[in-house]
């Protein structure tokens, strides 16, 4: 995490935005990469599946870029995550390898874990991330799980929980959300809210306005961002994440986003107009936003930024001929790594 010291410009310039006030040069370079570096691989793992190299399905995070890395900004790499079914771009803010991941889609034995999981489950206990997770509001309580534990531990760990706007409608969500506030559990619930569960508006299914309205029924400061714009979530997960290790208790943050894509690969998308997808490409896109700031505020020239995405494709392009490359499970270990093997 940045300090204050190390920001790229004068702290006494308080109308800039808060990213640009709060980390360094090389820690916002470093942001636009992770950000590259998800939607690439979303592309990627998309071709994959079109050419017959994936199999199953995939809910790709493109246009959520800036939720991902912007939440995860602040983190530490002994803080935690749960995810989702579209839990790549979290995965990879939080730290994850692409090489094991595109192996995992592959279902090779270098995958994350070992080919069994997919799309759908990578998990990277290492570096804090507890899991995706298929079920919709799946995460949700194993957030609240980890977070008592580390209060318990007295670890000083925070966990952040990942769900989509489905999930606020799930009985999980409102449960954890009640037992976190009860507790003062240091959980912050993250609610990246693209407009649509499946093919169902959120203004169909959702009676409040805002999902952040419903943190006032657990107690707990209920926020709305911008989730395309990278200074204003990572302000907003940096407040989160103090209150949370001051000991005050969670905290439910509404990122609101669009994906471009349709919710899976098998998803026909004829509930959105084209016109209505253009307009978030065009006029909203996360990494082009976050690239004009970059320029404006002189952290990045336009040859900066394009050795960053070359850099990407290339880190992109090396990952998936690991995946490639990478050996098959052996059948004779089917049941091998489904559960925690005894000492």
């Amino acid at each position: 995490m940045a300090t204050a010291g190390k920001s790229v410009v004068a702290q006494q310039q308080t109308n800039l935005p808060f990213a640009y006030r709060q980390y360094s040069a090389a820690e916002l370079k470093e942001a636009l990469r992770k950000m590259y570096l998800i939607r690439r691989f979303e592309e990627g793992a998309e071709d994959a599946y079109m050419r017959g190299l994936i199999h199953g399905t995939m809910h790709l995070s493109i246009g959520q870029e800036a939720s991902a890395v912007g939440i995860c900004m602040p983190l530490t790499e002994d803080d935690q995550i749960t995810s989702t079914h579209r839990g790549h771009g979290h995965c990879i803010a939080k730290g994850a390898d692409v090489k094991r991941m595109f192996a995992e889609f592959f279902g090779k034995t270098t995958g994350y874990c070992k080919g069994r999981g997919g799309s759908m489950h990578i998990a990277d206990v290492a570096k804090g991330n507890l899991g995706a997770n298929g079920i919709v509001a799946g995460g949700i309580p194993i957030a609240v799980g980890a977070a008592l534990s580390a209060k318990k531990l007295k670890t000083g760990k925070v966990v952040v929980s990942f769900f989509g706007d489905g999930a606020n409608n799930e009985g999980a969500f409102h449960e954890a959300l009640n037992m976190a506030s009860i507790w003062s559990l240091p959980v912050v619930f993250v609610c990246e809210n693209n407009g649509y569960g499946m093919s169902t508006s959120i203004e169909r299914s959702t009676a409040v306005k805002s999902i952040a309205d419903r943190a006032a029924a657990y107690g707990m400061p209920g926020v709305v961002v911008d989730g395309n714009n990278f200074s204003a979530v990572a302000e907003a997960s940096q407040a989160a994440l103090a209150r949370a290790r001051r000991g005050e208790g969670p905290t439910l943050i509404e990122s609101k986003t669009y994906r471009y894509r349709g919710h899976s690969k098998s998803d026909r998308n004829r509930y959105r107009t084209k016109e209505e997808i253009e307009d978030w490409m065009t006029n909203r896109d996360p990494i082009a936003l976050f690239e004009a700031e970059l320029v404006e505020f002189g952290i990045i020239d336009k040859a900066g930024i394009e050795a960053v995405r070359e850099a990407v494709r290339k880190e992109i392009a090396d990952g998936i001929e690991f995946a490639k490359e990478s050996p098959m499970p052996d059948v004779a270990d089917r049941e091998r790594y489904v559960y925690t093997e005894a000492a």
